[in-house]
């Protein structure tokens, strides 16, 4: 066991175009940063260490949540304290929530000498995900914690999480500085889809998981389509049509709305591809007039990490 642990808790992409709550990749950057330990007094203590203002009461908290939910398996009397500097900005879409609940129950893990499974960490740091959403979802939780590329293949009657080999993927991401509550983006989805939809939804599930599976880029960007989410939340996000054509043209393999927006991903074999996407998606932003950030990185093969303090490093907010 140790007295404390710093952790980094990496951004995350949910859905990933066609696997609406099944498919979801962790990215490199940015992460969130978090400090954890054990103290004298059951329960758990939050402590806030940014301006954002989230609640520190536990049950309200995502962190909170999900180690609440650790500790109802943890020796009788454990009191966890966490200090978190959120450097992913809550609301953007890249997993901001999840990276809070799976950062803490990785910490909270390594204090106590590790005695959960992977599976169990997701189970409970999904609790923090139904703070956040009114849902148990862990598209953007099982890439936070295992990293890669991870397919929910299901929740119910217990969980099962597949983790997905990929080739090399680079990821930019555009956060055009809106509001989009992922409660109200769940609102408005469709209650009942066409079989037709279905067929071709499924098509491009299991494309886009063969694509990863076998490296074969072209595959992947075909794939890479949403007959039925996208279509419903792509109208809350302006400029929408307009970053994926002009994504298409500067090179991208395609990418879509991560989580439930606002943020727009797309992914790409190069660099230099995903930096000239990134310029494609400042361009029609700063033409609609609409603050942004970008960012270029990297689909990341791990999940959150434990690391000396001297290891530290900043991470621009996205």
């Amino acid at each position: 066991m140790s007295a404390s642990v710093t952790v980094l808790a990496p951004a995350t992409v949910a859905n990933v175009v066609c696997g609406f709550d099944v498919l979801g990749f962790a990215l490199a950057t940015p992460t969130d940063t978090m400090h954890l330990r054990l103290t004298d007094t059951p329960g758990v203590t939050i402590i806030n260490e940014d301006d954002y203002n989230l609640p520190t009461e536990p049950t309200r908290n995502v962190a909170g949540a999900a180690l609440l939910a650790l500790l109802r398996e943890a020796p009788a009397g454990t009191g966890i304290e966490v200090r978190i500097q959120k450097n992913i900005k809550p609301g953007s879409g890249i997993g901001s929530s999840a990276a809070s609940a799976a950062g803490a129950v990785v910490g909270a893990n390594e204090l106590l000498g590790n005695p959960f499974s992977q599976e169990e960490l997701v189970r409970f740091a999904m609790f923090g995900e139904e703070v956040a959403s009114g849902v148990q979802h862990a598209d953007n939780i099982a890439p936070a914690i295992y990293g890669g590329v991870t397919l929910i293949r299901a929740t119910e009657p217990k969980l099962d999480i597949v983790t997905l080999p990929a080739p090399e993927l680079h990821v930019t991401v555009v956060h055009p500085q809106i509001e989009v509550k992922t409660s109200d983006a769940r609102q408005i989805l469709k209650k009942e889809v066409l079989l037709k939809d279905a067929i071709r939804q499924w098509g491009n599930v299991g494309g886009l998981v063969a694509g990863l599976l076998k490296g074969d880029y072209d595959l992947i960007g075909r794939s890479l389509e949403d007959v039925i989410i996208e279509p419903v939340r792509s109208i809350l996000i302006p400029g929408f049509a307009a970053v994926k054509e002009q994504s298409r043209l500067a090179g991208a393999l395609g990418g879509g709305i991560s989580g439930s927006g606002p943020s727009i991903f797309m992914l790409s074999r190069t660099e230099e591809t995903a930096q000239a996407v990134a310029q494609a998606m400042q361009q029609i932003y700063s033409d609609l007039g609409i603050d942004f950030h970008t960012y270029v990185t990297r689909i990341s093969p791990g999940g959150v990490r434990v690391v000396p303090t001297q290891q530290l490093h900043s991470n621009a907010v996205l």
